[in-house]
């Protein structure tokens, strides 16, 4: 009777959900005695999974989960395990009935999703998969969440018959090391449970496309009515007004760019700047987000790295922030062109094509056959320690770390992201714009992070879920903002330099809010890894996301951490140095191609959280040992947790270089500095030689300190003695 219900549901499930299964020759490599792990998306798992699975395979399902009448309906079909997680006899059956060579299908979270994504992953099937020895299978389901058979009523668009598709994952077994025993034994099967189950989530997402097309993917799915983008001319854009404003600007652009060239953008956060930035990916141009506030020779000379020779930009912007004269001296080797003139010329028959090719814009896109390595963005390096180098990013490389990071991240379609991180920065690009508007999230562009004052009452005002800083203006925030601001922050992610314990404590004293710190760089589109919910060490910059691979290179002098090279489908396409303008270097390693080098001494704990010990070029060498400046700025951090501080290095005739400590400190003192070193037990190789008060600390308009304008202060400091 089973097999004729299988065999009748087979057609009739595929034909309603356009059901697709990918990697069979998986399922059939995995041999006998199988461990099927799943991520449970809907009620309709279980059918799924026993129509669409070729054997009869057994379900262990969670007590309350059986007693719901359409489970019990679709597992007449299969042979039944009703286990309870928090029961130890019920697992010890578990294993025992596993261990006569069978296939059990087991949903690691107990319970289906009401988020949309990986939930608390529980210990007891790791400790089975470990017990039996059993080929542990994952297979994702992606698709019947959005199915009225789901619980994502609230928070998600919901269809009658959404397109499934199973992906099955190669298999693995679960074997912990020898020394491992009890709770510690489990708690290693646990993580290995966990870290396969994202990395099941990142391999079977979708971001081998264009950016372009996922953000059609995203109007599918969330409908052209969703509201996904403002700015403070507070005009909200839905799917369709993006998609037809992109077109109207791609439209326009094109007649004055060609294919694959490079165009600068010089525009602030806006949803105009969004529009530019799409409306030139649209027709093959490649965007290059230029820093504002580099001035006129820094402008010139990125230009010149990236082979600019048209720039577009705004008349308003330009007045607002009084770059009238960079500008001027940009004509002399730039074409320009101003937002306000191209949209002069707009006619209505402009806005009639565009609105015709907004709501055939799949058809349309098809013809232009863009690819996903192509190249979509140039970003530029902060100029933090030398001059600024463009990082070439894929459409690959921008979407695989959204699928990366919505892996152990739950985000939906009600958040509202509150971004102040200027868009030539690359968090504030890629995960700030992109990852909400193509997720179906709202994100909120804001021009500046420096109004400390306002930026809170904005996100009191928005309803804000989700706010992305650096160290220094989430502390600014915090000191400045009324404790009811941010009653409606989610997630607050700090990134780009390291976050101090006094602003993790003031967030959370003041907010009732953890911050979430995760680390990355440019080049890697850019998150690396990060704190999460389930996955939390405060003082790490959490685990590496699913999807990368790392290894570590010994420094020698360098006792604490070694250095830290990373690849993956995150991984940059390719620097262009300003020594060789328009020539793309692939990244490379020791390790070999595709391997980028960080520049990062970290240490990776055995729980996998990673700590930042400094940059590798951020090491002084003092009577041939070599000292870390990112200690020396924790040392002044906990000595006067108020300030902000940063050292650096000067020449010394005796020792090779002296360490030189500026802070806004006013009255700091080696004294008192000694007395921190010393109840924290470090040598006193980590006192700089001498310390400087300066009423404000250089930084970038990142946020990052401005390491090469702290040195020339220090410099010149030295020398006036």
């Amino acid at each position: 009777m089973k097999a004729v219900l299988k065999t009748l549901l087979h057609p009739l499930l595929t034909w309603i959900f356009k059901v697709e299964v990918h990697g069979m020759d998986n399922y059939h490599k995995a041999g006998k005695r199988v461990l099927i792990i799943a991520n449970h998306t809907s009620f309709l798992d279980p059918l799924l999974l026993g129509v669409f699975l070729p054997d009869d395979v057994t379900f262990a399902i969670n007590t309350q989960i059986a007693q719901n009448r359409l489970i019990k309906l679709f597992l007449g079909l299969a042979q039944v395990f009703v286990m309870d997680n928090t029961n130890p006899l019920s697992l010890k059956s578990l294993v025992n009935f596993l261990k006569t060579d069978q296939k059990t299908v087991i949903f690691p979270e107990g319970r289906i999703t009401v988020t949309g994504s990986l939930m608390k992953i529980y210990e007891g099937t790791g400790m089975i998969a470990n017990k039996t020895q059993a080929a542990v299978l994952p297979i994702c389901l992606e698709g019947s969440q959005y199915s009225y058979f789901s619980r994502l009523k609230k928070t998600h668009r919901l269809q009658l018959f959404p397109k499934i598709t199973i992906h099955i994952q190669p298999h693995s077994f679960i074997t912990p090391p020898d020394g491992l025993k009890g709770r510690a034994r489990h708690s290693y099967s646990s993580q290995q449970i966990t870290a396969l189950m994202t990395r099941m989530k990142f391999a079977s997402s979708r971001y081998q496309q264009t950016v372009f097309s996922a953000l059609l993917e995203a109007r599918r799915r969330h409908g052209g009515a969703h509201l996904i983008a403002e700015d403070i001319d507070r005009q909200p854009l839905h799917y369709n007004a993006l998609i037809t404003r992109t077109f109207i600007l791609g439209n326009l652009l094109k007649r004055f760019t060609n294919e694959t060239e490079t165009i600068g953008v010089l525009l602030p956060n806006s949803t105009k700047t969004l529009n530019v930035i799409l409306g030139l990916q649209l027709y093959n141009r490649v965007p290059a987000m230029i820093n504002f506030s580099m001035g006129s020779a820094g402008i010139i000379s990125v230009c010149e790295t990236a082979v600019i020779k048209t720039l577009v930009t705004s008349r308003r912007f330009i007045s607002l922030a009084k770059l009238d004269a960079d500008i001027e001296k940009l004509t002399t080797s730039v074409k320009v062109i101003f937002l306000e003139d191209l949209i002069e010329k707009l006619a209505i028959t402009d806005k009639l094509l565009a609105l015709y090719q907004c709501y055939f814009a799949q058809s349309i896109y098809n013809k232009i056959t863009p690819k996903p390595t192509d190249r979509a963005i140039i970003l530029f390096t902060s100029g933090s320690e030398a001059k600024p180098k463009g990082v070439v990013l894929s459409h690959q490389n921008i979407l695989a770390n959204h699928s990366q990071l919505a892996a152990v991240i739950s985000f939906t379609p009600q958040d509202i992201v509150l971004n102040v991180l200027p868009m030539f920065h690359s968090f504030s690009f890629t995960i700030g714009t992109l990852l909400p508007v193509l997720n179906g999230m709202k994100t909120f562009l804001y021009p500046t992070p420096l109004h400390f004052n306002l930026i809170p009452e904005i996100s009191y005002e928005l309803n804000a879920t989700v706010l992305f800083g650096t160290n220094t203006f989430l502390s600014a925030y915090g000191q400045t903002a009324h404790p009811y601001d941010f009653q409606s922050i989610r997630y607050v992610f700090a990134g780009a330099e390291a976050l101090q314990q006094n602003t993790r404590e003031l967030w959370s004293d003041k907010f009732g809010i953890r911050i979430f710190e995760g680390y990355g760089a440019t080049e890697t589109s850019p998150v690396l890894s990060v704190n999460s919910p389930t996955h939390y060490q405060a003082g790490s910059v959490g685990q590496f996301l699913p999807g990368i691979d790392y290894q570590l290179e010994t420094i020698p002098g360098i006792s604490s951490g070694q250095q830290l090279h990373v690849s993956g489908s995150n991984i940059m396409l390719g620097y262009l140095l300003p020594d060789a303008p328009g020539r793309l270097v692939p990244p490379t390693s020791l390790f070999g191609p595709g391997w980028y080098n960080t520049g990062d001494i970290v240490t990776v704990g055995e729980n996998g959280f990673i700590t930042i010990c400094g940059r590798s070029k951020r090491f002084a060498k003092i009577g041939g040992e070599m000292v870390s400046l990112a200690v020396v700025e924790k040392l002044a951090g906990a000595t006067w947790p108020a300030s902000q501080h940063a050292a650096t290095t000067i020449p010394d005739l005796k020792k090779g270089e002296q360490i030189i400590l500026l802070t806004t400190q006013k009255e700091a003192t080696l004294k008192t500095l000694t007395t921190t070193l010393k109840a924290q037990g470090l040598s006193t190789l980590n006192l700089p030689k001498s310390i400087l008060f300066k009423h404000e600390i250089p930084t970038l308009a990142t946020g990052k300190t401005d390491y090469p304008a702290v040195t020339n202060l220090a410099v010149t400091a030295t020398n006036q003695k």
